[in-house]
């Protein structure tokens, strides 16, 4: 093969050089144009939304100047980064954001899998059908709307729920004006409203299980907790860790839009959160600077988390994002 290279070099036909990076980038798009033009408004999408506004974070380490814009501003560093540090507040908004997105992380992710497991459980068709609907279609309603619900059922004076509690001795119970209360309030109606809606996955998932892996366990005598717990978990334990993993990226995102309509005076000590916070003191009080500080103070965190919970998967279950 090297006296036949080396004859075509003398004979002045020099060998084939392997193609370049453009030849072969054109050649891709010329084989799949169709995907990417079918994938470009998405693409288009992410970009101007997600990427283009990151220009803006510069804001954070600026003192910001209306008539200069966001790249006019004097360069301060990390000083805003530290006044949040030295704010009073620092550690009551941490510890505020902590315990209601970990509670909410925590059911949110029990649940859709109970529930997933309980409906592959139910016999028939139409009776799966209903159920399955029935559960994700609070997922749909507007948080508005479930705020004003929550209002509705829990009124001090009124409420359907209060007066259930009053019949168990719970008198003049305030839920959404106890500050001890508006924990368990947030997280139950989260899980409410989305665990039938998170529990598709985990449905599809159990739906790909062999058939003859529940016969073969129904031979042996195993019961219903039996194959639950020898079949449908480990089937459910690749797609729990992965959508784990993407939920510690937004460990300390908490709901802005339903914290911030549920605040009021009297839960305002544990419902004031990060997130609200970065609102009224960003929108309502003109303190841009500050506010996108504290903004990419809480992405950074978010993006810490997911990072070790990735590596911690790789290491434990050899499953991973990357």
């Amino acid at each position: 093969m090297t006296s036949a290279a080396t004859a075509r070099t003398a004979g002045g036909l020099a060998p084939r050089r392997a193609p370049g990076p453009v030849h072969r980038l054109k050649r891709h798009f010329r084989r799949y144009w169709q995907l990417w033009v079918m994938v470009a408004p998405a693409v288009a999408f992410v970009a101007v939304f997600a990427y283009v506004p990151m220009y803006g974070l510069q804001l954070a380490f600026r003192e910001f100047d209306f008539a200069a814009g966001i790249t006019g501003g004097d360069w301060v560093g990390l000083k805003y980064f530290q006044q949040f540090f030295d704010s009073p507040q620092f550690w009551t908004l941490l510890r505020n954001t902590v315990v209601i997105s970990v509670s909410t992380l925590a059911a949110g992710f029990i649940a859709p899998i109970a529930l997933a497991l309980m409906v592959n459980q139910v016999l028939g068709r139409r009776r799966k059908k209903f159920l399955q609907t029935a559960t994700y279609l609070p997922h749909f309603i507007s948080i508005v709307v479930i705020v004003g619900m929550l209002q509705v059922f829990l009124s001090p004076t009124s409420g359907l729920i209060t007066r259930v509690a009053g019949l168990f001795g719970v008198d003049d119970a305030n839920f959404l004006g106890s500050a001890s209360a508006f924990v368990p309030v947030y997280v139950l109606s989260e899980v409410w409203q989305h665990a039938g809606w998170n529990s598709i996955i985990y449905l599809a998932a159990l739906s790909s299980v062999d058939p003859q892996l529940y016969e073969a366990a129904k031979i042996d005598g195993a019961g219903r907790f039996s194959i639950i717990r020898h079949v449908d978990v480990p089937a459910l334990v690749p797609t729990m860790i992965v959508l784990l993993i993407l939920n510690m990226g937004n460990v300390l995102n908490t709901g802005f839009e339903k914290i911030f309509l549920m605040q009021n005076p009297l839960n305002l000590g544990v419902s004031e959160v990060i997130a609200t916070y970065v609102y009224k003191i960003g929108i309502l009080s003109n303190q841009f600077s500050y506010a996108t500080a504290i903004g990419l103070f809480n992405t950074l965190i978010n993006f810490a988390f997911l990072v070790v919970a990735n590596q911690i998967a790789k290491r434990v279950s050899n499953t991973s994002l990357w």
